[in-house]
């Protein structure tokens, strides 16, 4: 495996614990048996955006529309 540094100038600290982040990763990719589908990615989970809670109807209404209150 091969990490390579492409901006800024991490400390040695630093890049330990990007190893260490990437190399759990791994381990916890190759536990899982052979096709069986890894761990779902919160982010890319819809039950995330519906639990999100819509704005009500008012005069200020266009203001919460992008930001979460």
């Amino acid at each position: 495996m091969t990490i390579k540094v492409v901006r800024g100038n991490p400390t040695p600290e630093e890049l330990a614990a990007a190893l260490a982040v990437v190399r759990a990763r791994a381990a916890a990719a190759s536990a899982l048996p052979s096709g069986a589908p890894g761990p779902r990615d919160s982010w890319s989970d819809p039950a995330r955006l519906a639990a999100q809670h819509m704005p009500q109807a008012g005069p200020a209404a266009w203001a919460r529309t992008y930001w979460p209150a």
